[in-house]
């Protein structure tokens, strides 16, 4: 699935966003369809935040061009604004404020119409799971708690395209799930879901992603693909004892790509899997270490990032 239907909802072309001399975000192409939870990933410094900034209308952009509801952000910032949601990791909400005073901030802030107000405030709590809970101090609730009222306030005026900024940073795994449930009802009714995450198992739960690396796109596709086309070799899982002194070797070994901890265990990157097992095996016991099981294993997302970008720190990129 890439969306409910082929309505383009945001179009970037070769954008570039420049501090000084620092390149954050280096010519990104890529577009989102209507009903697309579509996903940004990448690790911290990578230029998600700026990207998404650029997008929202609160950053211009040093080159390229951006549409976000069939509006230039550079030229047409308010009125991108006027058609977007836009949550960040810290939220945005104000903690000396109810849960109700907030929303009705919010509604104000995005010209909610009056005589709808009651009606979306209403939708907006029982969406939230917070009916009953209005007169809270907002800056008393749970974690879980604050990151759906943000969402809450965030869509109140219906956008039909949402931007959620590294959204589930710092909340339980259980709500973050319950939130992904939200994210996900949300692109099923026809909003488009922009999320920019760090989380590799979160990306899962996205139609598609771009991976994002030093400010450049290293790869685009859905889940499946990403781990089926980039991939570099096959990976071989190695428990073994002692890890450190095994990722040591490795790096020197025949036929390993890669070598990395995963847990209490080691991932390799190898060419052939089933004819590399008994060699890395072999190879571990000349060194000293002690193999207790190897076998080979389908990649995650986090493998194919890391092989990804050990390749281009490598200096090995292609463009994509």
């Amino acid at each position: 699935m890439t969306g409910t239907n082929g309505e383009r909802s945001v179009v970037i072309e070769s954008l570039v966003k420049r501090f000084g001399d620092f390149v954050a975000v280096d010519h990104i192409s890529l577009e989102t369809r209507r009903g697309e939870i579509f996903g940004f990933l990448g690790p911290n410094g990578a230029g998600k935040s700026t990207t998404i900034r650029m997008l929202c209308g609160l950053l211009t952009p040093t080159e390229g061009k951006a549409l976000v509801a069939s509006y230039d952000v550079a030229r047409q910032p308010e009125r991108v604004r006027q058609n977007i949601g836009y949550m960040s990791q810290k939220f945005s909400l104000y903690n000396d404020l109810k849960v109700i005073e907030n929303l009705r901030l919010f509604a104000g802030l995005y010209s909610v119409p009056a005589d709808k107000l009651p009606e979306r405030i209403g939708w907006a709590l029982e969406m939230a799971n917070l009916t009953g809970q209005e007169n809270l101090i907002t800056g008393t609730l749970p974690g879980g708690w604050k990151q759906r009222l943000a969402l809450g306030c965030a869509v109140l005026h219906r956008p039909p395209i949402i931007f959620l900024d590294e959204p589930t940073s710092g909340v339980d795994p259980i709500s973050r799930r319950q939130f992904w449930d939200l994210i996900h009802q949300m692109a099923h009714e026809g909003v488009t879901v922009f999320v920019t995450t760090h989380y590799m198992e979160e990306a899962e739960y996205c139609n598609r992603l771009a991976l994002i690396y030093r400010g450049k796109m290293v790869a685009l596709g859905t889940p499946s693909e990403l781990k089926h086309k980039f991939m570099k070799g096959e990976l071989l899982l190695v428990e073994c004892e002692p890890l450190g002194a095994a990722v040591d070797v490795l790096q020197h070994a025949p036929g390993v790509t890669d070598a990395a901890v995963f847990g209490n265990a080691l991932h390799l990157v190898v060419p052939n899997a089933e004819a590399a097992i008994p060699n890395v095996k072999q190879y571990l016991s000349d060194k000293g270490v002690e193999v207790h099981h190897i076998e080979k294993i389908r990649p995650s997302l986090e493998d194919v990032f890391v092989s990804l970008t050990t390749e281009r720190a490598a200096g090995k990129e292609n463009a994509v």
